[in-house]
């Protein structure tokens, strides 16, 4: 996979994209990270890209011209274009398995008060990571690479990726590791069982329940399994005894 990032500071990724997972990544081949400095499309001398809005307001606006003309300077039949935007699609982690099976990722990063709203409709999407506001699409977009590079083969042990919280529209089951009693916090007894049917049926029960009480809103669009059904019926005739 190849991703390209168009930003005004290009600085802002230097130990993003050399360390830990996405540093090794990058070094084996497995993922190509490039980036476009927008200024560099500026016609004028003073390399201005962005200008006052029309009518009125505080801020500065991005300005077409160079910020398309870097945007097709990378673009091509196989590119992928989105627009870090909180008017965006919000991200979630169905759309970074979606974003990992591209050949080309391009990363529109805007500042100031954004881009001039005729360049949208020059990208494939607009994305959004939450709603809140940032100075700038940079750590947007460090998020979405982050969450698509892990996925790509290779980059992760295989199976790593599978069971992990948004993954299956539930949040993750709890996770313990070693000492099993810490100043008298135990891990729980079953996790020491060696029981892998009764281990599994505990980790469905807490990941429906932590899902259940944090997360309401994904736990009532959650299709269930015909597993998951069986063991969520058990706890509850558990709990109604």
């Amino acid at each position: 996979m190849r991703i390209t990032v168009l930003t005004l500071f290009p600085e802002m990724y230097r130990d993003f994209v050399s360390t830990s997972i996405i540093g090794r990544a990058i070094e084996r081949g497995l993922v190509t990270v490039d980036f476009v400095q927008i200024r560099d499309f500026a016609h004028d001398h003073y390399r201005h890209v962005d200008d006052k809005p029309f009518g009125g307001g505080l801020g500065q606006v991005m300005k077409c011209q160079p910020v398309l003309d870097a945007l097709n300077s990378v673009k091509s039949e196989n590119s992928y274009s989105m627009m870090m935007s909180p008017a965006g699609n919000v991200y979630n982690q169905s759309k970074a398995r979606q974003l990992s099976q591209k050949d080309h990722l391009i990363l529109l990063c805007g500042h100031y008060e954004g881009f001039d709203a005729r360049i949208n409709k020059h990208v494939d999407e607009l994305v959004s990571i939450g709603d809140y506001i940032l100075t700038g699409g940079e750590m947007a977009s460090m998020v979405i690479m982050d969450s698509v590079i892990r996925l790509l083969n290779g980059v992760i042990r295989e199976g790593s990726t599978d069971d992990e919280s948004h993954e299956n529209g539930l949040l993750e089951y709890p996770q313990y590791t070693q000492p099993a009693d810490y100043q008298g916090d135990k891990v729980p007894d079953i996790l020491l069982s060696g029981h892998h049917a009764k281990i599994q049926e505990w980790r469905t029960q807490q990941s429906l329940l932590l899902t259940k009480t944090v997360r309401p809103d994904l736990f009532e669009k959650h299709q269930f399994t015909e597993y998951e059904e069986k063991v969520w019926k058990k706890l509850c005739d558990q709990e109604s005894e």
